[in-house]
């Protein structure tokens, strides 16, 4: 009871360590977190030197993490002491019962069930861990974007960042040879063992790849979309700068790529290239032409490994046949289609306008993006 006590203890305090670090902007995911348990059950947890060191090598990223992990650590140290376990032999009686249950079995299964799970832990989460707030502005996460001030546009680009982070280190279903790690190859250790008259001399490993996604973005700035527009360029610039493969095109009467333009170093630059090298900015709306024109001239740009966003409120001057032909058009050859409407945030929103009724048929995701709240949402729709 006392060991369980223990273990329950520190597994608390590690987790609102966690959550602390990233509060302050440390990229701290679940599975530093769990990372960082492992580590502690690996260490002497008496000695705080030892613990200090390894758990900033498992929980920073950058030398700029330091100062901020060093201040929150002194307070973990302290509260944590009592939770802190314990070595002890019960893990030594454990083992021995376990290995006198499992003498009779086939030793060649055993062996590959060992070989495939040396090193490894069950890590999977059963649902996301909840992203905290990036910073402390009052304004409340359910607050519309239309009534943001200038000084809070930038945590929208600062959630989005984060959440594009996470995302980019989502593992794929396939597999790759690797130098070292906690899962066993067992098909190469036993290939390689051939020659070797099937004495296994050293390990093979393999870790899986990481996802690839892609993101084709497009943004509508027609003059229906004033009061968001800003905003949502804000949500597209963060995901350019923080996901390795982002094409972002924007639209009112006609399709313009502002990729390039998106790569400045700050937001603002960016709106002072946008201001001068954008055309028909807060125009008329014609959703269905501009998607006809991705697919005509920029169609090498989607395939199945691509997520397509379609940032609008779905006002469209065009024709309604126009705009259907053209997304099944480009649904047949996205991974996902995505619709992200910042009127459906209100209670009362009905779907009524022609585009969008248009449209709805041959999208896979229809999800607001008006606040901040809707934007942690939006997390679990960009994996394919």
């Amino acid at each position: 009871m006392r060991q369980s006590s223990i273990e329950q203890g520190l597994l608390t305090e590690t987790i609102i360590f966690c959550r602390r670090l990233r509060e302050h902007g440390l990229a701290v995911t679940p599975s530093e977190a769990i990372d960082a348990l492992t580590t502690l059950d690996l260490i002497d947890p008496d000695d705080r030197q030892e613990t200090f060191l390894s758990l900033r090598s498992v929980l920073t990223s950058r030398l700029d993490d330091y100062p901020i992990f060093e201040k929150l650590f002194d307070d973990f140290w302290n509260r944590s002491r009592g939770n802190l376990p314990r070595k002890s032999d019960a893990h030594a009686v454990d083992f021995n019962r376990k290995e006198k249950a499992t003498s009779g079995l086939d030793r060649q299964k055993n062996l590959a069930f060992f070989l495939e799970n040396w090193g490894s832990q069950e890590t999977r989460e059963t649902e996301p861990m909840r992203l905290a707030g990036a910073s402390n502005l009052d304004a409340s996460t359910e607050k519309d974007f239309s009534l943001f001030a200038a000084d809070e546009i930038e945590e929208v680009s600062r959630l989005t960042r984060r959440i594009v982070k996470r995302l980019a280190r989502n593992p794929s279903r396939r597999w790759k040879p690797a130098r070292h790690g906690r899962k066993v190859d067992l098909r190469r250790t036993f290939r390689q063992s051939l020659g070797t008259g099937g004495e296994i001399i050293e390990l093979s490993y393999k870790q899986r790849k990481l996802l690839k996604t892609k993101l084709v973005v497009i943004c509508d700035v027609s003059g229906s979309m004033d009061l968001y527009s800003r905003i949502l360029l804000q949500f597209v610039y963060g995901l350019q700068n923080s996901f390795a493969r982002v094409e972002t095109f924007v639209f009112s009467t006609s399709l313009e790529r502002i990729t390039a333009h998106l790569k400045e170093r700050t937001f603002k630059r960016v709106l002072q290239r946008l201001a001068t090298g954008v055309r028909g900015w807060s125009g008329g709306t014609l959703i269905g032409r501009s998607i006809a024109d991705l697919n005509s001239n920029w169609s090498g740009l989607v395939d199945k490994r691509t997520i397509v966003i379609i940032l609008s409120d779905g006002w469209d001057t065009g024709e309604p046949d126009e705009l259907a032909r053209a997304l099944a058009y480009l649904k047949r050859r996205a991974g996902k289609l995505i619709w992200l409407n910042p009127l459906l945030g209100n209670p009362g929103y009905q779907p009524l306008v022609r585009g969008m009724q248009a449209a709805l048929p041959q999208i896979d995701v229809f999800a607001p993006l008006h606040n901040l709240e809707s934007l942690r949402k939006l997390e679990r729709h960009l994996i394919l």
